[in-house]
Order: C-alpha cells, then structure tokens, then sequence
C-alpha cells in the first residue's frame, strides 16, 4: 500500500473580469489608458506613484512599478490600438532589476492581464480580465472597480 501527503496545497489561478461603460470614443479611452500621465492617475488605485516603463508596442517588454523600484515585468503579446491591450506577467522586479524566477513566481508566471475596449452605443465598454492566483483575489476585488472608475473619470473630463 502506498502512501502520498501533498505537503503543498496546490495553488490555483483564478479568472476575474472588471467592466464599466464610459460616455467617450475608444481612442479617448485608450489615451488615458497608455498615456503615462494618465497611467499614474489610475494606478494609484494599486500603488500610489505607480508607473510604467515600455515603449507599448507589440512584443515589447514592460516594467510595472512602484517608486521605490519594486514590481514585476511583462511583455505586450497583442496589441490592436483602440481595441486591445493584452500582457502575459513574467517575473518581479526589485532595485529597478529583474529577478530570476523563484518558486512563488513560478506560480504566476503567464498569467494573462488584458484591456479589451468595445464601442456600442456612442459608449465604450472598458473589460479588464485578470489571471490571479487566490491569495491575491481580493485585493484585485478591492482595488480594479476603483481603477476601472478612475479610467472613465479621466475619459469623461
């Protein structure tokens, strides 16, 4: 007879999705989204002072951080300006620096984020869909419809 004990419980991903309809064009929408002016207002949401480092262009790489230089790095992997912004998460960062995988990285590494933008009705319907792992659910709970609010606040100014 054998005998197996799992000593880690396995860590499962979960699939969230944010929308919000926002009185403004797609193109309007998508300026506050990738603007870097713009990206720091609606980040505070996560992280006040956040900010983002890439050239947003298709198959480039991303920094997402904080000030004090922590924060993880991605890479752009479909890209349909006014429609379509889409991130697979690769690993954390810390000084400015990338960091090699570690266990608890492996665990999110791939994850998806996107921003899909559809225009209907002289609106645009903003869906944000997250893979996150279940420790970090609520936070995203808590902090995407305020992030999400911020982004139609900034369309519609």
């Amino acid at each position: 007879m054998a005998v197996y004990i799992s000593i880690h419980q396995p860590t499962v991903m979960q699939s969230l999705s944010f929308s919000i309809d926002i009185n403004a064009a797609p193109d309007t929408v998508w300026f506050v989204l990738w603007n870097d002016e713009h990206y720091r207002k609606w980040t505070t949401a996560f992280c006040e002072g956040s900010y983002a480092v890439s050239n947003w262009n298709e198959g480039d790489a991303v920094h997402f951080l904080a000030p004090n230089g922590e924060g993880m790095y991605s890479v752009i992997e479909k890209k349909i300006d006014n429609q379509l912004m889409s991130f697979r998460h690769i690993g954390n960062i810390k000084d400015f620096k990338e960091l090699p995988l570690d266990e608890e990285t492996k665990l999110w590494c791939n994850s998806k984020e996107t921003y899909e933008l559809k225009e209907e009705n002289n609106q645009t319907q903003l869906t944000v869909s997250i893979n996150a792992l279940e420790n970090y659910v609520g936070f995203f709970n808590e902090t995407m419809p305020k992030a999400i609010e911020l982004i139609k606040n900034l369309s519609e100014n």
